[in-house]
């Protein structure tokens, strides 16, 4: 209604509609939907993180009015942020009107997160991939299973509404020759440097925007309306809006390399500016739509340089659209499974995880601080980085564990050789009994043995201090659970519970701890 029945050059609505639309999007959200700007993720992490699950159902409405209003005026923003989170609002205040536990209601919103992705993108596995990787940062069985079912139940409800057709008509694609893994190689380098380009301009950009006088807020929509709609006037239509029409022409091979590689720059520069203005919209949509205009351009030069790549230009942009996702986004497992849901073809699973390696390791090099980490902490609201979460390194037991000055006794062992045994070992020692372990201390055998009882059975001497063992491979957050309950515990063999690998006190794992917090 906004735009027309067609996208073209000579339409005043292409600068008119996104101007007009900025002004009256920049009113709803200064003095009715506040929460509502930006695209929707760190929102919907600041949710479960700071405010126990609380997603107000205003901010879902006002999501849903805004966003469309932005994206349908043609800023270049997407559709899938936002309804991410307006599934978290809906999930969380049903988790409020069925009066769920606190814990259950902070849980649920990604649940939502999910459902409300997997509906917008018409692809279950990767909504369930990037909630899991990039909004709740851990995986379990009841998480997961949740997730799971909300997200495929969605995509059945859009799908039963808007039909079975896919997002893209895919066409064959394949991986034809070994020698066209270097040029993917190549797509992975380029996608990687654009990645960093795309999130340096808006780390750059956004807070100088958000440090403006505040009355400008109610203008810097529209003056970025304006000027996307210039780029529109003057030649590039496409990169208003979504864009899915155009991803679907250059998954088909309608356009020129040089037209792709200008749509892919064109794309950065007005996605830029939509989302530094606070525009409500998300950058799924213009992440795959730049991705797939490079993987053309890259794969057009290529195969003008080098003839004999067989490799057709729609391979090369559906693996640009992983590229871009993985290096821009970091959300590396969703952006394979994410190509492979659109294509519903394994045969180039091979090419799009090494480009998708590549560029997302030289995005991390180039730009240390992700995406949606580098928002919240423009925003002073420093969420859990899951990059972070991700790479952190996992301290086990065999870690702290010591392997020698313990002194280890059987339960038939008579107290007075056992102090014998002791004198210049440790405080603490371990009793191995047949049917488990328990710990004992120097003073207590001193004690005992001072009371005429050196000849009695160690074992029978203390019969209440049964303790857990622990296995050389647990985690070692594990062991500090247990630290309590003993001095001292027992580190065994998993397939020999009564052959001791070393011992484990709480100084121990603290230590560890300390050494990992100092390298």
């Amino acid at each position: 209604m906004l735009l027309g029945s067609a996208l073209t050059p000579t339409h005043l609505r292409l600068l008119l509609a996104p101007t007009l639309v900025g002004l009256v999007v920049a009113a709803l959200v200064i003095h009715v939907f506040p929460r509502a700007r930006g695209s929707g993720v760190n929102q919907t992490k600041a949710a479960l993180y700071i405010y126990n699950g609380f997603v107000p159902f205003r901010t879902a409405v006002g999501k849903f009015i805004t966003a469309a209003l932005a994206i349908g005026a043609g800023h270049s923003l997407g559709p899938e942020d936002p309804s991410l989170q307006i599934g978290a609002g809906i999930a969380s205040g049903l988790g409020r009107w069925l009066r769920l536990s606190r814990e259950k209601v902070r849980l649920i919103a990604p649940v939502g997160a999910a459902a409300g992705l997997a509906a917008a993108f018409n692809a279950p596995i990767s909504a369930v991939l990037f909630v899991i990787e990039e909004v709740i940062g851990r995986w379990s069985a009841s998480i997961l299973g949740s997730v799971v079912l909300a997200s495929i139940s969605s995509v059945v409800v859009a799908r039963w509404f808007l039909g079975e057709e896919p997002l893209f008509r895919i066409p064959a694609v394949e991986l034809a020759r070994p020698e066209e893994l270097l040029a993917y190689a190549v797509l992975g380098v380029i996608g990687g440097i654009a990645a960093v380009i795309f999130a340096k301009a808006i780390g750059k950009l956004r807070p100088m925007a958000k440090a403006l006088p505040r009355w400008t807020q109610y203008f810097q929509p529209a003056i970025a309306g304006l000027l996307i709609g210039l780029i529109g006037y003057f030649g590039a239509p496409q990169v208003m809006g979504a864009g899915y029409q155009f991803m679907d022409q250059a998954i088909h091979n309608q356009y020129t390399w040089q037209m792709l590689a200008m749509l892919a720059g064109l794309k950065i520069l007005s996605t830029t500016l939509s989302f530094v203005s606070g525009t409500p919209g998300g950058m799924f949509a213009p992440t795959l739509f730049i991705g797939a205009m490079l993987g053309g351009a890259v794969g057009g030069v290529e195969s003008r340089l080098f003839p004999h790549l067989t490799g057709s230009l729609g391979t090369y942009a559906l693996v640009g659209m992983g590229v871009l996702f993985a290096g821009f986004l970091r959300a590396p497992m969703t952006s394979v499974f994410m190509v492979l849901e659109v294509t519903g073809s394994y045969s180039i699973i091979v090419p799009v995880i090494l480009a998708n390696t590549i560029a997302y390791l030289l995005s991390r090099s180039l730009q240390p601080v992700p995406l949606f980490d580098m928002l919240t902490i423009q925003d002073g609201t420093p969420l859990p980085s899951m990059e972070e979460l991700r790479e952190e390194p996992i301290l086990r037991v065999e870690d702290a564990m010591r392997t020698s000055g313990f002194s280890v006794f059987e339960a038939e062992d008579l107290l007075s050789d056992a102090v014998q045994r002791m004198n210049g070992a440790a405080e603490d020692a371990l009793i191995r009994h047949r049917s488990g372990w328990s710990w004992v201390n120097k003073e207590e055998i001193h004690h005992l043995i001072s009371e005429g009882k050196g000849e009695t059975p160690i074992g029978s001497a203390f019969p209440h201090r049964r303790i857990v063992h622990l296995y050389p491979d647990q985690p070692l957050e594990v062991a500090l659970r247990y630290a309590g309950e003993s001095p001292i515990l027992p580190v065994v063999h998993r397939a020999q519970t009564r052959q001791l690998e070393g011992t484990i006190s709480l100084s121990d794992i603290l230590n560890a701890y300390r050494r990992l917090d100092s390298q």
